[in-house]
């Protein structure tokens, strides 16, 4: 039986009230995941824009310069203070969570790396959950321990600004009262109630082992020890961040700390909202407004350095570390430390790769933005033209963009991305030094190129698509890291009163100018590669494809009848040099995903699943395998996959089989009723179908309509003529008319193995009963004929166990087969079948492990259904 003949048509839930159900559509509609943290970093520019809009950049490169060095070192050491703290929330919550499995000296490292590059690249695309996941996958954590470590973390920060807050709130220090507007009493209340919660959960877990768990997912929560540490790791880290903004802010800006640490925490929250690189723009505008210090160059300067400071020194510490560690692991003598150290920089290669290449074209914007130096200017008037330094400035602005997008396909591991990036940073040496005599922005290319070129390797992928290809996440990003550069430039002429005639001024001291043509051209690009990425969107390859001879006689000489959904024509194939075994696939235009496992010879079958592997890896896209048996699990967990099972498939034995028995009186009376009323059963062989095809199209039509679906695909076979013509059918007609009312193709395994179906349909007009009696027909045809088995097809989510200490995946799994009644009837489907009394087997997905597996399975309904759309109808 297919899931065409089963689902039927269930009850909706109550709606929710309009309100709340408006509410949820808008902050989950996609544009208002573009519309606002792009509208949040506006409105913060703008701000920032009023708020400085009496400051000149040679004022703020003036306070920097006099900033004493007594400073810079406070600075620095207050930094390794939030770092060294940040390390100990993942040393911490290894302990908790995964306990053994990930030594101290290993977890702290992966956690200081992992935020020195995620505070970098900020919080949309690559934030320090993902970094961190990518780490503790590679070294062996599940993704219910890796979602406990980063979720531990997160407690661990709540519990730290909690007690903070609880403290400054219960105690009144001088100041606090500005940014938070209670009286005394109501404020003290507030504090009091949040350290009490504190300690009442620093209580809880001193009682015993507790577990954090929500419809029978969770982990387990830190003991009351380890729940002390990880909030005094926290209070590290959020004192840490905040005196080193601190120290570097003038010593006249009378404010006092608790004042302070409130608007630095309120700047970086709006920061993650902002999605901005490390809320660029958006954590600026809210210290100096939060603080008062409108029009004071001696802030900007230290925002300034506190970005150097804390984001970028950090950042290139890792990428050193990074750098180091994949040299001496690539040694071919490499001791047991360097192969950790290494199998921990990996996962992060294409990320810190990914961040320096965004760095250098952030320093190509941000130069072509500012005003040039004006000796160097005056040493290239006396060499160059004109022409060639305009034309240069347009080129390094421009390559400046590219480098920013051409990031993302650094981060995908593509071969292209990286040839073109290290080509770009060559324009963008040449550019530097022609439009502006730039040695420190050339020398900065120079190492770019050096530090690409060590990690070749890394980069070995070959897609299809377009390596400039935005997705929405990078979109926004983009758009709001442009967008500080752009205020940038507006606060560096901020002197000059705008003109049309700017557009057109061609000089040697017409820095604005050309920082107005630079801006244009940099938004129109983006504009055009937004609007290409939108309409080359990737979709599932639906084409059809022709039916190798191979493979059409590989599969009718298959024991298993599954191999013969492979001649619907919507799949690819990978066939064996001799010929041997073939392995059908789709292409979704992010995974390959086979359907089912390889037919034919087994070793040869094994090779084919290595080149699908290979294929995928090397296009840049995930690898699965849908609905595989335990045959192949040893070849693909070599592959490094993870095994789900995702239901059961149903086999019922056709040896004596007949319809006495209870279990089976419903299609024993069909068959019965059937004959009184004069309805005959007959098999057409294929070399006889021709005829018959319009009258099966008529029928199949009808169907169809009174379904209101369209055909399906991928595992489920469609009416196409070419596909049916290589099938005998079962038909059920009409005695006085002989008219056939019902048919389905069988599928018939080799030397009479097993017998199946695909398609099953009927005449909605005709009589009720007359599926079960085609059913109930076919399979005592089957065992006059002598068919072994019969398979009734899998029952999804079946035989899963739903327990405390099962997988992640399992848990799942069985929470929707237990729950999900009102979508699916998996429950009454496995009763249908289990009426046969079939032998049941395990039906499973091989597929990357963690969070790829419920994208898998959505492209997978995409390729069966069309995706909620077609699932739904």
């Amino acid at each position: 039986m297919t899931a065409e003949q089963d689902t039927a048509d269930t009850d909706q839930n109550q709606a929710p009230s309009a309100p709340a159900e408006f509410l949820t559509k808008l902050l989950h509609h996609p544009l208002t995941k573009i519309v606002l943290p792009i509208l949040v970093t506006g409105i913060a520019l703008f701000a920032l824009h009023d708020l400085s809009a009496r400051v000149s950049w040679s004022d703020v490169k003036s306070d920097i310069s006099e900033t004493p060095w007594r400073v810079f070192f406070a600075a620095i050491g207050w930094t390794a203070v939030s770092y060294f703290s940040l390390s100990f929330y993942d040393i911490f919550a290894v302990r908790s969570v995964a306990d053994g499995k990930v030594p101290s000296h290993i977890a702290g490292m992966a956690g200081a790396s992992g935020y020195a590059v995620s505070n970098f690249l900020g919080f949309s695309y690559v934030t320090g959950t993902a970094v961190r996941y990518r780490i503790y996958a590679s070294l062996g954590l599940d993704l219910e321990r890796v979602a406990g470590v980063i979720a531990t973390s997160w407690v661990a920060f709540w519990m730290g600004l909690t007690l903070i807050f609880g403290g400054l709130m219960t105690l009144h220090p001088q100041g606090l009262s500005t940014v938070i507007p209670l009286n005394n009493t109501s404020e003290t209340l507030i504090g009091a109630v949040l350290l009490c919660g504190l300690l009442s959960l620093f209580a809880w877990l001193a009682l015993g082992a507790r577990r954090l768990a929500v419809a029978g997912f969770g982990f387990d929560l830190p003991s009351f020890r380890l729940a002390l540490l990880l909030t005094l790791a926290a209070i590290g880290d959020l004192l840490g961040v905040t005196m080193t903004l601190y120290v570097l802010m003038p010593a006249d800006l009378a404010v006092g700390f608790p004042f302070f640490f409130t608007i630095v925490i309120a700047a970086i929250a709006l920061g993650v909202l902002s999605h901005a690189p490390g809320g660029l723009g958006v954590f600026e505008a809210t210290v100096i407004a939060g603080l008062g210090a409108a029009g004071r160059s001696d802030v900007l300067a230290a925002l300034v350095l506190y970005r150097l400071i804390y984001t970028l020194m950090p950042f290139a510490i890792a990428c050193c570390g990074i750098a180091l560690v994949w040299t001496i692991a690539r040694r071919r003598a490499v001791g047991s430390a360097a192969t950790v150290a290494y199998r921990i920089v990996k996962p992060i290669v294409p990320i810190a790769a990914a961040a320096v290449t965004m760095f250098a074209g952030i320093i190509l914007l941000v130069s072509g933005t500012l005003p040039a130096d004006n000796e160097s200017m005056r040493i290239l008037r006396a060499v160059l033209p004109l022409s060639l330094v305009e034309a240069s400035h347009l080129i390094g602005s421009i390559t400046g963009l590219l480098l920013i997008l051409i990031s993302r396909g650094l981060y995908r591991k593509l071969y292209r991305a990286w040839v073109v990036a290290m080509i770009l940073m060559g324009v963008g040496f040449v550019a530097s030094l022609s439009k502006g005599l730039d040695v420190r922005e050339a020398v900065s290319m120079v190492l770019t190129i050096g530090f690409l070129g060590l990690f070749r390797g890394a980069f070995y992928r070959v897609a299809g698509a377009s390596i400039f290809r935005l997705n929405v996440p990078w979109f926004v990003s983009i758009v709001a890291l442009l967008a500080a550069v752009f205020w940038l430039g507006l606060f560096a002429y901020s002197h000059v009163e705008y003109q049309s005639d700017l557009w057109w001024d061609f000089a040697w001291n017409a820095d604005a100018s050309r920082f107005l043509r630079s801006s244009l051209v940099v938004a129109l690009i983006l504009a055009a590669i937004a609007l290409n990425s939108l309409l080359s969107q990737r979709m599932p390859d639906q084409r059809s494809f022709e039916v190798p001879q191979v493979v059409h006689d590989l599969a009718m000489d298959s024991e298993d009848t599954e191999a013969l959904i492979c001649l619907t024509g919507d799949k690819q194939f990978l066939i064996a040099e001799d010929e041997s075994a073939f392995l059908a696939y789709a292409d979704t235009g992010a995974s390959l995903i086979s359907k089912g496992e390889p037919v034919g010879d087994e070793e040869a079958g094994k090779q084919l699943i290595w080149q699908l592997r290979e294929k995928a890896d090397k296009e840049g896209k995930r690898c699965a395998f849908y609905s595989v048996s335990p045959r192949y699990l040893p070849t693909f967990l070599d592959l490094g996959l993870s095994i789900l099972k995702i239901g059961e498939v149903a086999r019922a034995d056709l040896t004596g089989f007949t319809l006495d028995g209870k279990p089976k009186k419903g299609f024993r009376q069909a068959r019965n009723r059937a004959e009184r009323e004069g309805y005959v059963f007959e098999v057409i062989a294929k070399e006889d179908l021709a005829p018959a095809l319009p009258e099966l199209k008529a029928v199949s039509d009808l169907w169809l309509a009174n379904k209101q679906g369209e055909e399906k695909g991928f595992s489920l076979g469609g009416f196409s003529e070419a596909y049916l013509m290589n099938f005998d059918h079962a038909v059920l007609r009409d005695g006085e008319s002989g008219k056939i009312v019902a048919f389905a193709n069988l599928f018939q395994g080799a030397g009479k193995s097993e017998l199946s179906l695909d398609l099953m349909r009927y005449d909605p007009d005709s009589a009720s009963f007359i599926m079960d009696a085609l059913f109930a027909e076919m399979m005592l045809w089957g065992a006059a004929q002598g068919f072994h088995w019969f398979s009734l097809g899998a029952a999804p989510f079946s035989g899963i166990e739903n327990r405390q200490l099962a997988s992640l995946w399992n848990r799942i799994g069985g929470f929707v087969y237990e729950h999900g009644e009102q979508f699916y009837h998996f429950e009454g489907l496995r009763t249908f079948k289990q009426k046969f009394d079939p032998v049941w087997s395990p039906n499973y997905l091989a597929s990357p492990g963690g969070l790829a597996a419920p994208r898998i399975l959505y492209e997978i309904n995409v390729l069966v259904s069309g995706g909620l759309r077609g699932l739904s109808k």
